[in-house]
Order: structure tokens, then sequence, then C-alpha cells
């Protein structure tokens, strides 16, 4: 049985994965269809912003984010709350984080449309949510599966990203990978044992779900 504290931690970490994978997919999808139909200078632009997180160091990100979120940050400077050692805090740097993990895929697969099908519905007066209701996701299901699926499995095990910018705030900021490495750092490595196998087990059934879900579909 995992200790009180961790399945505070456990608990805090699935919020956190449900809420920034909704969140991502709300912003991803228009931001993925504009680069894939959009022929811009900005594009591209747009797609190395996106992408950064892939090659830029979590730390460096949580380190900016910490500058800006801080009390002494230029945006609290302007008015906005201070998001530094806080769950919004997270949230918000979990979703710069993840952002690409959604936003490529959903990019493939929308440049991959049969755009046949879009214009037989312009013909037919369909309206743009009816497009996407009848047309675009039925189509690029599988493509949204993955997206959510990775974008929930790579929050659960993020680590330096979540500890520059929320501490380890039993409670507030404290997830799973944080804890695990405070029980490691302690030389508790029983309660580490049950941390690692606890991710370890999340992220099996992620990926299996996936998998599922997209042999289903393309059935």
């Amino acid at each position: 049985m995992l200790h009180p504290d961790d399945w505070q931690a456990l608990w805090l970490t699935l919020q956190l994965a449900v809420i920034s994978t909704l969140i991502l997919l709300v912003l991803g999808a228009p931001l993925a269809w504009w680069l894939a139909q959009r022929q811009t200078r900005l594009r591209a632009l747009v797609q190395t912003l996106v992408a950064l997180p892939l090659v830029l160091p979590p730390t460096v990100l949580g380190f900016y984010l910490l500058l800006l979120l801080a009390p002494s940050g230029p945006l609290v400077a302007l008015g906005l709350p201070m998001l530094a050692f806080s769950f919004s805090g997270l949230v918000l740097a979990s979703v710069l984080y993840s952002l690409p993990f959604v936003v490529q895929p959903l990019t493939a697969a929308f440049r991959g449309l049969d755009r046949d099908w879009l214009e037989l519905a312009q013909t037919l007066r369909a309206n743009r949510w009816q497009c996407w209701r009848e047309i675009i996701f039925p189509l690029t299901r599988p493509a949204f599966i993955t997206a959510a699926v990775l974008a929930f499995a790579h929050t659960l095990g993020e680590f330096g990203v979540v500890l520059m910018i929320g501490g380890s705030i039993p409670g507030e900021t404290e997830v799973l990978s944080v804890a695990l490495f405070r029980h490691v750092e302690s030389l508790d490595y029983a309660r580490a044992h049950q941390l690692a196998g606890v991710l370890l087990v999340l992220s099996v059934l992620a990926l299996f779900v996936a998998y599922r879900g997209d042999r289903r579909v393309a059935l």
C-alpha cells in the first residue's frame, strides 16, 4: 500500500495529466489545423516554437517559466496572478511542454485528409462545426487518440519542468516523479520502488489503450 503522501501525489498527478490533456486537445486541434492548411511565412516560426520542447531541456523551460511567473516576474508586474509554486503553474508548464505531442500527430493527420470530402460538405452547405463533427473528427480519430495518450503519458513522467516551476509542496505541487526523486534522495528505496511501479503501470495502460483504440477505429 502506498503511503498517504504518495497517494496524494498520485491523485495530484492524475489531475494534472487529465486537465493538461483536455486543454492541449482544445488548443492543439485548431493550431494543428492551421499548420496543416496554411502556407505562410509565419508557419515555420510557429512550428519551431511548438516543437521546441522536444529538444529544449525541461529544466531550461522550467527556469524561464519560473522567471516569468515568480512574484518578481514581469507577468505579475502587469497584474497577472502569481502562478509559480502552484497547481495552475504546473498546468501551464505541462501544456507548454507537451504541446508538440498533440500538435504534431494532429497536423500529420489533417494533412492526410481527402479534400474531396470537405469540398462535398461545403457544396451541401455544411457549417464548420458540422464538417468537424461529421468528417474531420471521424477520419482523424486515431490521431486524436494518439495525441491524447501521448499528452497524458508525457505529463505523468514530467520531472524537470514541474520541479522548477512547482517545487515539491506536498498536496499542492508534488507530483509522482518529484516524490520518487525525493524518496531516492533520502534513500527510501521501498517507497521509490512503489512509485516507480505505479508510473510504469500507468504508462503501459496508457499505451495499451492507445493501441487498442487505434485498432478498433481501423476496424
